[in-house]
């Protein structure tokens, strides 16, 4: 084994006093390097160009460098920390003399020392152990453990290259997504436009809603017109199409790839959800003039409209999907499996839909309210006469199960969006079921 050691200036003593002193043999000094303004504003301008045509070529790679940058793993050492360099000689005993290993140390050096202790280790090891030395090799795994262990500099630079791969990966998707959308442009866009048509109209349905006894029959026709156009401008535009016929669950003629398959239940169910706002705003022309038990009445229609339309929509694609699955061109037995299998994981969304059908048509048929009973005179003096929703005087007045008595018509708009008492917070209104009677419309896509 031999070793060099070089170690960091020390104070003069014994040893360093031989040691010779080079100095700069002209005795001339070197002036500072100087920068005009001119040169630091190119230098400045060119970094500034550099960087950004480096975060156009590879965005994430130079965001990552600039935040976490990587040093270099074996860095060069300074001249102030001292430096040892061992190197094995094979076929030497551990008896052998440090002079005969190649050991160049001063005397009572710290290496020395080290590699004494070392050696004296290995042999007590080996001593202990089965006689041959073969113990010494114990300590590989730890030294295996080690090298294991990832330093924050290296996660850094695997991140670095994982952020070059990405960086290779999108543009090659991106063209294929470029030309995904040129083959099907018409496609995409009839679905956003429907789609933003319906976001619209929904918006505009809770609006009359919400505003009850001043709509105006005018604005209601008009609304009821541009819904129906606009469901029957989509369907006619499409009429050499085989879309409308899952809407009388008749399935397509000719197996529909995959692609179709999708546009023809996104516009079926988009059209039927518009084609039911269309139906609602009928109801809002009839209970136009209405006052509170009107109002109610008017919310439960609204709510059984919607279950009503959920389940009907939950029927919608399967007449599209049972063609897609029954694909005899992939065997008999898988088609027949496949098909047998959505029909499966169909029939148990089906059956909550029609529960949730149900629970709606009982609420309608219940004259009663569920959440109360109209007040009585005394009732309402004992309350001060005094609705704590509107601020007024009690008209048609309900007197809660947690005795709170409000208006009809306000407690009645409460409940569409709560189920607790509008003082106490008591729960009142049983969870059963979503309401809708403020008109609104799901807008979840009913894709399966």
């Amino acid at each position: 084994m031999e070793s060099s050691s070089s170690s960091s200036p020390s104070p003069p003593s014994s040893h360093s006093a031989n040691t010779p002193t080079y100095a700069n043999p002209n005795n001339v000094s070197t002036p500072p390097t100087q920068t005009t303004p001119r040169s630091s504003r190119r230098n400045r301008y060119s970094t500034l160009i550099l960087s950004t045509f480096q975060f156009l070529q590879a965005p994430l790679s130079t965001i990552l460098s600039h935040y976490s940058p990587v040093t270099p793993l074996n860095p060069i050492p300074n001249d102030d920390v001292s430096q040892v360099s061992i190197r094995i000689v094979p076929g030497q005993e551990p008896s052998q003399p440090d002079h005969e290993l190649g050991l160049s140390h001063l005397p009572n050096s710290p290496e020395i020392n080290s590699l004494h202790d070392h050696r004296n280790h290995n042999t007590i090891t080996s001593s202990s152990g089965n006689g041959n030395g073969d113990s010494n090799f114990n300590s590989v795994p730890a030294v295996a453990a080690d090298d294991d262990s990832r330093t924050p500099n290296q996660q850094r630079y695997d991140l670095q290259q994982a952020a070059k791969l990405i960086e290779q990966i999108i543009p090659f998707s991106l063209l294929l997504l470029l030309v995904f959308i040129r083959q099907h442009l018409q496609g995409f866009f009839v679905t956003i436009y429907i789609t933003a048509f319906m976001f619209k109209s929904n918006d505009i349905l809770k609006k009359q809603t919400a505003l009850k006894g001043e709509r105006k029959l005018a604005v209601l026709v008009g609304y009821f017109a541009v819904f129906m156009l606009h469901v029957i401008g989509i369907y006619w535009w499409y009429r050499n199409d085989d879309i409308f016929y899952s809407l009388i669950m008749i399935p397509p003629k000719a197996i529909p790839p995959f692609w179709h398959a999708i546009f023809t239940i996104l516009v079926n169910d988009t059209m039927v959800r518009q084609a039911a706002m269309a139906f609602k705003l009928i109801l809002l022309m009839y209970y136009r003039n209405g006052k509170g038990h009107n109002f109610r009445r008017q919310g439960q229609l609204l709510t059984l409209v919607e279950y009503t339309l959920l389940l009907y929509r939950a029927l919608l694609p399967a007449p599209v999907w049972y063609r897609f699955f029954l694909n005899k061109d992939y065997g008999s037995l898988f088609s027949s499996l496949t098909t047998g299998l959505y029909l499966t994981f169909k029939l148990t969304t089906i059956v909550e839909k029609v529960r949730s059908f149900f629970s709606a048509f009982k609420a309608l048929s219940r004259k009663e309210m569920h959440y109360g009973s109209y007040a009585t005179l005394e009732q309402v003096n004992d309350a001060g006469n005094l609705c704590a929703i509107c601020q007024e005087k009690m008209h048609i007045p309900v007197q809660l199960c947690c005795k709170h008595v409000f208006c009809e018509d306000c407690v009645s708009e409460w409940f569409e969006r709560e189920r607790t008492c509008p003082l106490c917070r008591a729960l009142v209104r049983a969870a059963d079921m979503w309401s809708y009677g403020d008109g609104s419309t799901s807008l979840f896509f009913q894709l399966y």
